[in-house]
């Protein structure tokens, strides 16, 4: 049980004498204690006090207990309301939990059981004090973690991780390529109580499937041909911290099934082991591919998709936050300046309000690999429209072009783009470009380009 502050201040709402002296001895010596008889005098009381938790009695004799309820959650919707019933009127206290109680008592009251609910609530209450932080730190536009962003969208995602890293429930990101999962994954893991454990990633993509199952759970000596020595699994290694599943989808169907088992039971074995080794991590899972359609395929497990999809968050592309390019790229500019001990850049207001139009197809990941290349490349302070790959085709090239050729070059610095934003990994291109690989690996033949 986490510590709480000694000063930490109860009010005790109950008609009858006997019950509100018999609280004040049981918390007086932890607690700042205050007492009210009536629902009037309550009001007033909260109202002059900073009160962190009440005790509040259902049946008084100036108001009713849910509607006093919800007035003082009105007042300050962050206090942790405790009801005092008598068994009779447990169904009117369940009704209270609905309006926003946060537990119940039932008189006659043990001592251990008043102390063991108060003090829940008060880790509750600190926990919403501390999101009220993260909230406050939003509005003044900070940067979260390495996050970049003061579009609306963004900042919802801000708040959302600052949400959901406090628990331990199973998070699934979704996006488009290069919107920055694994950025929210790690910042959803430096904001838990976990963020001293290990982070460890799991690129489902890479890793082939034949050895999928060696790399998550490990294996014993001689489990299979080539198995030489004990290997310690990932699951194992992030004992206590985090996992993130990155590109999910990419799991075959019999490993989706085993990894399911893993997130229900926290149990697992080695390859070539019978010992069941328990492990404690919370998992994140990440994908840009939409999974109900693959669950419509059968290529995904329903049942895999709703265990991950706990805690929801969907990345929005850069050219839904357009106004965030402008901040990203000096973002980045700084960055990359600052790493490598280069001279400090800028970009042209032309050459923002091209880039501002631009769709990214390879969203932020691309923008960043177009940042460090112009960062090293162009030797003046000024970054201009000129120097930038994907316009580089002035006015005069144009008009003396034919449209075939105009077409060509545009592809070629187009599709040139894409592939650089990749790291020139042809299939993740494809996806970006909407068409099949193969498709793709023409196309780069006939523009005569350099893989």
């Amino acid at each position: 049980m986490a510590d709480v502050d000694k000063r930490a201040t109860i009010l005790v709402v109950d008609d009858e004498h006997g019950v509100r002296q018999s609280f004040f001895m049981v918390l007086k010596d932890e607690f700042k204690v205050l007492l009210a008889k009536s629902g009037n005098k309550a009001i007033d009381v909260f109202s002059k006090n900073a009160i962190d938790v009440i005790l509040l009695d259902i049946l008084l004799p100036d108001s009713d207990g849910l509607d006093l309820l919800e007035k003082l959650k009105e007042m300050d919707p962050n206090t942790e309301i405790i009801m005092v019933t008598a068994v009779k009127e447990i169904q009117t206290a369940v009704k209270a939990i609905k309006l926003g109680a946060y537990e119940y008592i039932i008189k006659p009251f043990v001592v251990d059981e008043v102390l063991s609910v108060i003090h829940r609530a008060l880790e509750k209450h600190s926990l919403v004090k501390e999101v009220a932080y993260l909230r406050h730190e939003l509005e003044r536009y900070h940067p979260f973690e390495k996050m970049v962003g003061e579009d609306k969208k963004m900042k919802k995602i801000f708040e959302l991780i600052a949400t959901i890293a406090q628990s331990d429930g199973t998070v699934l990101i979704q996006g488009e390529s290069g919107t920055g999962k694994e950025l929210v994954a790690r910042a959803t893991h430096r904001r838990s109580s976990r963020k001293d454990r290990p982070f460890v990633v799991i690129s489902c993509a890479a890793i082939p499937s034949t050895l999928m199952e060696s790399e998550i759970f490990g294996h014993n000596k001689g489990a299979f041909t080539g198995a030489i020595h004990t290997s310690i699994g990932k699951l194992e290694i992030a004992h206590k911290g985090t996992v993130f599943l990155d590109d999910i989808d990419s799991l075959d169907i019999n490993m989706q099934g085993k990894l399911l088992r893993v997130i229900q039971e926290k149990e697992f074995e080695r390859l070539g082991s019978t010992k069941v080794v328990e492990i404690d991590v919370k998992f994140i899972a990440a994908s840009n591919k939409d999974l109900e359609e693959l669950i419509s395929k059968g290529e995904f497990r329903e049942d895999l998709f709703y265990r991950l999809n706990v805690f929801p968050v969907k990345l929005p592309p850069l050219r839904e936050r357009r106004d965030d390019i402008p901040l990203l790229l000096d973002h980045f500019l700084k960055m990359h300046s600052r790493d490598r001990n280069l001279q400090a850049k800028s970009f042209s207001q032309s050459a923002i309000k091209i880039l501002i139009k631009y769709d990214w197809p390879g969203n932020i990941r691309e923008l960043e690999n177009l940042v460090e290349r112009l960062s090293t490349l162009c030797k003046e302070p000024i970054i201009h429209l000129k120097d930038i790959p994907m316009f580089t085709m002035t006015k005069t090239e144009i008009k003396g072009m034919p449209l075939k050729a105009a077409i060509k070059t545009f592809e070629k610095q187009y599709v040139g783009a894409v592939l650089e934003s990749v790291n020139w990994r042809r299939t993740k291109a494809a996806k970006i470009l909407g068409i099949h690989r193969n498709t793709l690996l023409a196309k780069i033949n006939e523009l005569d380009m350099k893989i």
